[in-house]
């Protein structure tokens, strides 16, 4: 389940952040050259980041339960 979970909170975070980047680029594509040159692989990178936490958790194991005849 946390794999499902997870696959569906990842995927919904990809579409919105490539909406905003798409957006943000867009508007950065009439200004100067040197922003497009610092803007576009820090847009194409950055999206890792948020994702680290989620992709740890999606595949951590659970921690074993105590069994309740011990």
């Amino acid at each position: 389940m946390r794999k499902l979970v997870g696959s569906l909170l990842l995927l919904a975070w990809l579409v919105a952040y490539i909406a905003v980047a798409a957006v943000i680029g867009d508007r950065i594509a009439s200004e100067h050259w040197a922003w497009k040159v610092l803007y576009f692989p820090v847009a194409g990178v950055a999206w890792v980041l948020p994702l680290k936490p989620l992709i740890r958790w999606i595949h951590s194991k659970d921690e074993p339960k105590e069994s309740p005849d011990v």
